[in-house]
């Protein structure tokens, strides 16, 4: 393949990689809030009350259905990627927030100063987004980033994640508060 085409495992490869780095979060996530959620509001009391309502209140219903909400976004995003090439605003949008994504991911086991869901697979999916990147550039398809791509990469992240919650909390029939 020369470098100026893009094969599926550019556009479709997000999707692989999400469902890897969702699947750890699956295994792991419910469970490890309500088990590190005392030690969490010790190390972070200056965070807002509404912070740890939330994560109480996590129920994995709701957790599983919003994952399956972000799988139906992402797959639209590879698809819009694969027919656009990788030209789509939507696709590189969603690559880039997935990365920044996976940087939070990090962070947050920074801070926390050890395991955090979704913090082990953040490494497939950094190098994941900068190798998708990379490909975009050699095919002359990537948009010039700018400081407002990343503020917009990553609202565009948690946007997706706030329906996803949103619509998993109808499905499951669970309420926050």
């Amino acid at each position: 393949m020369s470098d100026d085409r893009l094969d599926a495992t550019v556009t479709y490869g997000l999707l692989a990689a999400w469902a890897l780095h969702d699947l750890e979060e699956l295994a792991t996530g419910p469970q490890w809030i309500r088990e590190n959620l005392p030690v969490l509001r010790k190390r972070f009391p200056q965070a807002p009350d509404r912070v740890w309502r939330a994560m109480e209140a996590v129920d994995e219903r709701e957790f599983t259905a919003a994952v399956g909400v972000m799988a139906a976004i992402v797959g639209a995003a590879a698809v819009a990627g694969h027919r656009t090439g990788g030209r789509s605003a939507f696709y590189q949008g969603a690559v880039d927030g997935f990365g920044l994504h996976g940087l939070v991911h990090l962070a947050q086991a920074a801070a926390f100063r050890g395991y955090t869901p979704g913090s082990v697979t953040s490494l497939i999916v950094v190098p994941f987004a900068l190798w998708a990147r990379g490909r975009l550039r050699r095919a002359g398809v990537l948009r010039p980033a700018r400081s407002r791509d990343v503020v917009a990469g990553l609202a565009m992240a948690a946007g997706a994640t706030a329906v996803a919650h949103a619509v998993g909390r109808r499905i499951s029939g669970s309420r926050w508060f």
